[in-house]
């Protein structure tokens, strides 16, 4: 059993003031009156007593009242940690191209010995007063040829359906582009040369790239090929038409042979 001493001290440390058992324990000592008066509070320090007989030593020299339990101590609730993901550095992140399900509209005419892959810029088809079939024409008398092209079947608009589900991407665009020129470039006797205007013409039927104009190529399946930039870029840099120019005197050779 715990003696009195320790028990008050304990009592007072957990800031019981008085405790009185609710029914009578077995085996107990009566209760003592002096027990039913409060306990001092911890502020106030009780006077010294006589230590009871057969108290210990360390009793003696430390009052029960400085006896104290640890409490617990209430910490301010942490603040959630912001976490900060850096993105990798541009070299290090994977570039993935050719996944786009990609939008062109495309027609294909014929002037002379030529035939002509145009990118429409507006994406319909030429109108008489179009300034970007102006500038086609100015380009065809300036190669010696009709100004006048006649239309080769309809538009090749991209994607052919509006239907998520199918695959029209890249690829599939190529090989469609290609198959319809190669086709139409057989029923047309007497073709000396394609001409690829546009970047989409010259990344769809040339498999180049839209800065690969003013070259002279052959391509496996369309034959020889020369490529130009899109008329509406020839509208909004005339400086290209310098170089387009050098370039069509070297090429004219195949038309005007023929």
């Amino acid at each position: 059993m715990i003696d009195e001493a320790r028990r008050r001290a304990y009592l007072r440390a957990m800031q019981v003031d008085t405790w009185i058992a609710c029914r009578v324990l077995p085996h107990a000592a009566p209760s003592n009156p002096a027990l039913s008066r409060p306990l001092p509070s911890v502020q106030a320090e009780p006077a010294p007593a006589d230590p009871p007989p057969g108290l210990p030593a360390a009793l003696e020299a430390s009052p029960a009242a400085r006896i104290e339990l640890p409490r617990p101590q209430l910490r301010p609730q942490a603040k959630p940690r912001r976490v900060v993901t850096e993105a990798p550095p541009a070299e290090t992140r994977p570039v993935v191209r050719g996944t786009e399900r990609p939008r062109f509209s495309q027609q294909l005419l014929r002037a002379g010995a030529c035939l002509l892959l145009v990118e429409l810029p507006t994406g319909e088809t030429f109108q008489g007063r179009d300034p970007a079939y102006l500038l086609l024409r100015d380009l065809l008398r300036a190669a010696g040829l009709p100004d006048s092209p006649q239309l080769i079947g309809e538009p090749v608009r991209w994607p052919l359906l509006q239907n998520p589900s199918l695959d029209q991407g890249p690829e599939m665009a190529r090989e469609f582009v290609q198959s319809f020129v190669a086709a139409r470039r057989e029923e047309q006797e007497g073709s000396a040369c394609l001409w690829l205007i546009g970047a989409s013409a010259l990344r769809f039927a040339g498999d180049l790239e839209p800065t690969d104009h003013a070259r002279e190529l052959h391509h496996e399946l369309l034959g020889p090929v020369w490529t130009l930039p899109g008329l509406d870029r020839l509208l909004e840099e005339p400086a290209l038409k310098a170089e387009l120019w050098r370039s069509m005197r070297r090429v004219m050779r195949r038309w005007q042979a023929h």
